[in-house]
C-alpha cells in the first residue's frame, strides 16, 4: 500500500478517566517516530471543537509534559458530548481535514464516540478524501462491545475498593447491627463498575464490605433489597450496598433519573443513593441510613490509577497510530487477553461499527444466585486490571498533574455557522 502523508489529528471526547491522557500520550510518542507524519494536531473538547477549527499544535508539547500525562487525569484536550446529526457538520469537518491536510484521526472515546469516528471515516471516503479514522477504546463503565476489557476500569475500580475498605473501617466503628450504607457508583446499563467493588472483600472474609451490590442487570425489587438489608444487619454491624447509578425496575425504568437527557438522549442519572436510603429509612425504624456519591471523583482519582490500566491505555494510543501507518481505517483498537496463567494482554484491531452504540453487559453467569453478590470466578478477570500504581510526583504536598500549553493552531476557514 502506498504510504499516506500528512498530518494527525486526536481528540478525546466523553466522560474522562484517570487514564485517558496515558491513550493521547501513547498517540503523540508514536506519531512522532513516522516520517510520513508531518504535524500532530490537537482538536479541543472533541468533535465540537474541530467544528469550530479549535486545533493546537501538540508537537510544541515538551516531553516532560507529554510524559506528565500519563499521570494526568481528565481529558487534557477537553471534552464534549455532542452529536453531529447534520450533513453540514459532516461537511464542515471534512473541510477542516483538508484545510489542515489531516489524515490521520484519531477519536479518544467510548461507545457514541466510536459511532461519531466510524460516521466520519465513511462520509470522507464516499467524497473521495483520503485519510484513516481509528477509535481507541474509552470508558470506565467497560460496557464497550469487542474488547477484553476497557482502557479507565481498571483505575474506577481500584479507587472505589479502596474507597469502600475505608468505609468499611468506618462503619465497623459506628455502626450497632442499625447502620445501612449506600455508595452510588457510575454505570448507566452495565454493572461493570459496581461488580467490581466485589474485589473490596478480603479472601474467604464473607462479612466484608460489600454486602449488597446492585446492577442494572437484575431487575430492583424493594421488597427483596430490604429483606436482604435487615438479614445482614442481624449478622453485621453495619450494611454497606454498592448500587449502580442506572438500576432499573421490572419494566426497564430507572428508579432515579432525571426529566433531562443529553445529544445522544441519554437520560441524566443520579440520585440511586438517596433513593435507597429514603426506602430504608422508611421501611426499617430503628435503621440509620446514609448515602455517599464518589460521583465524579471516581473517575478522576489518578492518585489511586492501576499502573496495569495506564499502560494499557498508553498502548492502545500507539497500536492507533501504528495501524493507521499500515492503511488501516474504521478501526477500533481491541484488548486481547492472553490464554495463559500468567496475565498478558495485546492489541487487535476490530470494525468500529461493531462497537458503535453497543453496550456489553455484565455476564450472568458472574452474578451470584442471590443476585445481590459476584461470583468468584469474577476475580481471575478483575484483579490483574487492579495491579501496580502509578507514580505521581508531588510538589507542596500535592499531586503535580500537567497541562498542556495549549499552542493554538491558525484557523483557515470561516467561522462555522450550523445551518
Amino acid at each position: 500500500m502506498e504510504e499516506l502523508t500528512g498530518n494527525v489529528l486526536v481528540a478525546q471526547s466523553g466522560g474522562p478517566t484517570a487514564v485517558i491522557n496515558a491513550s493521547l500520550a501513547g498517540v503523540i510518542t508514536e506519531a512522532l517516530n513516522h516520517d510520513c507524519i508531518e504535524e500532530i494536531y490537537g482538536g479541543l473538547n472533541g468533535i465540537e471543537g474541530i467544528l469550530n477549527e479549535q486545533l493546537i499544535d501538540l508537537a510544541e508539547e515538551s516531553q516532560q509534559t507529554v510524559r506528565g500525562l500519563r499521570y494526568t487525569p481528565s481529558s487534557a484536550l477537553g471534552t464534549c458530548r455532542f452529536k453531529l446529526a447534520k450533513e453540514s457538520d459532516y461537511a464542515r469537518i471534512l473541510e477542516v481535514f483538508k484545510a489542515h491536510n489531516i489524515r490521520f484521526f484519531f477519536y479518544i472515546g467510548g461507545n457514541d464516540s466510536q459511532d461519531t469516528a466510524a460516521k466520519i471515516a465513511k462520509y470522507a471516503a464516499d467524497h473521495g478524501y483520503e485519510m484513516r479514522a481509528i477509535g481507541v477504546p474509552k470508558t470506565i463503565d467497560n460496557d464497550l462491545p469487542m474488547t477484553d476489557h476497557c482502557p479507565g476500569y481498571g483505575s474506577v475500580v481500584k479507587y472505589l475498593c479502596a474507597t469502600i475498605r475505608e468505609l468499611a473501617l468506618d462503619h465497623e466503628a459506628m455502626g450497632n447491627h442499625d447502620l445501612v450504607s449506600i455508595v452510588e457508583v457510575m454505570g448507566r446499563n452495565a454493572g461493570w463498575i459496581a461488580a467490581g467493588t466485589a474485589i473490596a472483600k478480603r479472601r474467604n472474609q464473607l462479612e466484608d464490605a460489600p454486602h449488597i451490590i446492585l446492577l442494572p442487570e437484575v431487575a430492583f425489587n424493594a421488597e427483596y433489597f430490604l429483606s436482604q438489608v435487615q438479614e445482614c444487619l442481624k449478622k453485621n454491624k453495619y450494611c454497606l450496598v454498592v448500587a449502580s447509578e442506572g438500576l432499573a425496575d421490572a419494566n426497564g425504568n430507572y428508579v432515579a433519573a432525571a426529566d433531562a437527557t443529553d445529544s445522544f438522549g441519554h437520560s441524566q442519572l443520579g440520585g440511586v443513593g438517596d433513593f435507597l436510603q429514603n426506602l430504608v429509612s422508611k421501611n426499617l425504624p430503628g435503621v440509620k441510613a446514609r448515602s455517599c456519591k464518589p460521583g465524579h471523583a471516581q473517575r478522576a482519582a489518578a492518585h489511586c490509577s492501576s499502573l496495569t490500566d495506564s499502560n494499557e491505555a498508553f498502548l492502545c494510543g500507539q497500536a492507533a497510530v501504528k495501524a493507521a501507518i499500515e492503511g488501516h481505517s474504521g478501526k477500533m483498537v481491541a484488548l486481547v487477553r492472553g490464554d495463559t496463567d500468567k496475565y498478558t494482554c495485546e492489541t487487535t484491531l476490530v470494525d468500529i461499527n461493531d462497537v458503535a452504540n453497543g453496550v456489553k453487559h455484565f455476564p450472568e453467569n458472574w452474578i451470584g444466585e442471590d443476585k445481590i453478590s459476584i461470583t468468584y470466578q469474577f476475580n481471575k478477570y478483575i484483579l490483574p486490571l487492579l495491579q501496580g500504581e502509578v507514580q505521581v510526583p508531588y510538589e507542596n504536598g500535592m499531586p503535580a498533574y500537567v497541562r498542556l500549553s495549549q499552542v493554538k493552531v491558525a484557523p483557515q476557514l470561516d467561522p462555522y455557522r450550523a445551518s
